[in-house]
């Protein structure tokens, strides 16, 4: 970029607004979608009304706990792990160089996966109750968040340990991952060989990724962790630009490629044990928002962390509606319509790409 008279280019100035002009029309169809996704459901509540229950002049009582107390918190939680699991997803796949970088591919959903059914059936911090707030209840959040964290970063580690190998290639990495997947999911699956039917029910009903076990007590813990962990990705984002071209280039620039890879993959993994440990496993979110982010505004972490999270919201939320409707009154976990809908466009981008 040549500038002028010590002016930046117009050529330049529409390139960056049109790449905000794309994030700011995402942001509007997020917010239109999380109407919607309140108003929606077994009984229908107006968007005008939603929007008064919000400021709690709801037009009945009724209307005020369905969307105060039951679906509010249900898509908040969508938009957040969306944009928590999209987030991990843009990171680990710019701090790896690698793009089938993502909690899902690189086994880290399934470690933590792991590490919430060894906190719930080994530790007892859950039990299955047949309440109509959710089958199953996790008496010690913080401990299996913990568990689960615990194994995410075992998993964490031993990929980035793969990758410092000399001659390591992002192929070699996701085979890694897949062979780490492989092998948590059978450790859950011994877990679940000798648990009794009551920890089984509530393993096998757990493992189904589903935003609509989440409380407010839920929502603030994830929020906590996750706000803070997507807010350091963003202000590292020229760091991780840097990376982009290279190490040595970044290395070049002074940044501590080493630290931020470590810490990154930390922090990611983090993010992914605590919508694993209180939500369950919801694959492709991580994998798919970040190529379409990529697809739409480039390489330029300044736009596509922010994109990939409003994505990885638009995915979730959508998709958890969508999981009230298509057999309603009774409702599908969220995990189903994500792979029902990631895998597709994952396959449609490979095509996409390999065309052009």
């Amino acid at each position: 970029m040549h500038f002028g008279e010590g002016r930046i280019p117009e050529a330049y100035l529409a390139h960056v607004g049109r790449k905000r002009l794309i994030v700011c029309l995402s942001c509007v169809i997020l917010a239109v979608l999380f109407v919607a996704s309140v108003s929606l459901g077994p009984v229908n509540v107006p968007p005008l009304d939603v929007l008064a229950a919000f400021l709690g002049k709801a037009a009945s009582p009724r209307d005020q706990i369905i969307v105060l107390s039951i679906r509010l918190p249900q898509s908040l939680a969508a938009a957040l792990s969306g944009m928590a699991l999209a987030a991990a997803g843009a990171a680990m796949q710019s701090i790896l160089r690698n793009p089938l970088g993502s909690p899902f591919t690189l086994g880290i959903s399934h470690a933590a996966a792991f590490g919430a059914a060894f906190s719930v059936i080994i530790l007892g911090s859950g039990i299955m109750t047949s309440s109509q707030e959710g089958a199953v209840t996790i008496l010690n959040p913080y401990l299996t968040t913990g568990m689960a964290f615990a194994f995410c970063l075992v998993a964490a580690l031993i990929v980035v340990g793969v990758s410092r190998l000399r001659g390591a290639s992002p192929e070699v990495m996701v085979l890694t991952g897949v062979a780490l997947g492989a092998l948590f999911t059978a450790g859950t699956m011994f877990l679940q060989y000798f648990a009794d039917d009551r920890q089984l029910a509530a393993m096998v009903f757990w493992t189904f990724g589903d935003v609509a076990r989440a409380k407010w007590n839920t929502l603030a813990f994830m929020a906590v962790v996750s706000l803070p962990v997507i807010g350091f990705f963003y202000l590292n984002r020229l760091n991780l630009n840097a990376i982009d071209a290279g190490d040595e280039t970044a290395r070049g620039l002074g940044v501590r490629v080493e630290r931020l890879r470590l810490v990154g993959m930390l922090l990611a993994s983090l993010l992914t044990a605590t919508v694993v440990a209180f939500l369950g496993v919801i694959g492709f979110v991580g994998l798919v928002c970040p190529h379409l982010a990529r697809w739409a505004v480039g390489d330029d972490h300044r736009f596509l962390l922010p994109l990939s999270c409003i994505l990885g919201a638009v995915l979730l939320v959508a998709s958890d509606t969508a999981a009230r409707l298509v057999i309603a009154p009774s409702v599908l976990p969220v995990s189903v319509l994500t792979a029902f809908l990631g895998a597709p466009t994952f396959i449609a981008l490979l095509l996409g790409r390999r065309k052009k």
